[in-house]
């Protein structure tokens, strides 16, 4: 059965709020009323290509739409969230949820206020690699992460801890499901006035540790995670959208076996190919309708913020920052 569609806007087109009008233009429970942007010419030229409105202002979109998504500059999200929030409208706002905790916490105060879904564009929830292995996980206990990609000026507003390193801070938090006990970092500035490569150890409550490296000047692009718990091991290419679990047979301990082979079992982790910002936005249209729960709520983007703070807080005090002239 055809889902009813939901009267959805998209306010910011650039880089990836490009994306999000064109896959909202195709996705069958959605019915794109438009899009605001306040570069004008940017927004004409997007409409035109997805057959949509350029709507002057952004009350205009709101007039029209139930909900709508955000991917503005994040210095903006609190200013935008508030203002979609407070006409009653559901909200699908890009990572991070906003600039600071007191700008977070207004806009999760106000979407429960209004009682309306508010989501985070936490993509990598819905990364084929993370699906395929979601069946499998239980109690992970060490969890590395490595986010590495060439630069580009887009997104060096912030430092690199909001820009790319919150998706796996958010990932950990997520499969941890456990309170953060200490958080250790290191980092520093190559590019821009801002960090631009980091690394955080984050301890947690349930003795789960996670290692997590982000960096925005390195010569390629990598993204994995790996994962150790106490049933084997995860190796998956969040790039590729692939991964291995290397399980421990039922009984190891008893097989007598010396060889790693012989006691472990080899499983390719695979998932249906979908693109990982449609399955979000659909999973967004779909809360919004209220036929299942939000995926990655305010709250959790709100937790998620607090620890990228955390993250960096961490690396103003540790000694590499000190001797930084």
């Amino acid at each position: 059965m055809t889902p009813r569609p939901v009267r959805v806007g998209v306010v910011g087109t650039g880089a990836l709020g490009y994306h999000h009008a064109r896959l909202l233009r195709r996705l069958p429970g959605a019915d794109l009323v438009g899009i605001y942007d306040i570069n004008r010419e940017r927004a004409a030229h997007v409409a035109r290509e997805f057959h949509t409105t350029a709507h002057p202002s952004l009350d205009a979109l709101l007039e029209q739409a139930e909900a709508v998504t955000v991917a503005v500059p994040t210095p903006a999200h609190t200013t935008v969230g508030l203002a979609v929030l407070e006409r009653g409208r559901a909200l699908l706002m890009e990572k991070p949820l906003a600039d600071s905790l007191a700008g977070a916490e207004q806009l999760v105060q106000r979407a429960a206020a209004e009682k309306v879904v508010l989501q985070v564009g936490h993509v990598e929830r819905f990364n084929r690699a993370v699906r395929a292995a979601a069946a499998y996980l239980d109690e992970p206990r060490f969890l590395q992460s490595e986010r590495l990609a060439p630069f580009q000026v887009r997104g060096t507003d912030v430092a690199v801890i909001l820009d790319l390193m919150i998706h796996d801070l958010d990932l950990v938090l997520e499969l941890v499901q456990a309170d953060v006990t200490e958080v250790r970092a290191t980092g520093v500035p190559i590019l821009t006035p801002h960090v631009d490569i980091a690394n955080a150890r984050v301890e947690f409550a349930n003795g789960a540790v996670a290692i997590v490296t982000a960096s925005r000047v390195s010569r390629e692009r990598t993204r994995k995670l790996r994962i150790f718990q106490p049933t084997g091991y995860f190796s998956l290419d969040l790039a590729q959208g692939g991964g291995d679990f290397y399980r421990l047979r039922p009984g190891w301990q008893n097989l007598g076996a010396t060889a790693l082979e012989t006691i472990v079992e080899h499983v390719r982790l695979d998932a249906p190919e979908a693109e990982p910002l449609e399955l979000e936005l659909d999973s967004f249209l779909g809360a919004v309708r209220g036929e299942r729960q939000v995926v990655a709520s305010g709250a959790a983007g709100a937790r998620a913020l607090e620890l990228a703070f955390r993250v960096a807080a961490a690396i103003q005090a540790s000694p590499a920052a000190a001797s930084r002239p």
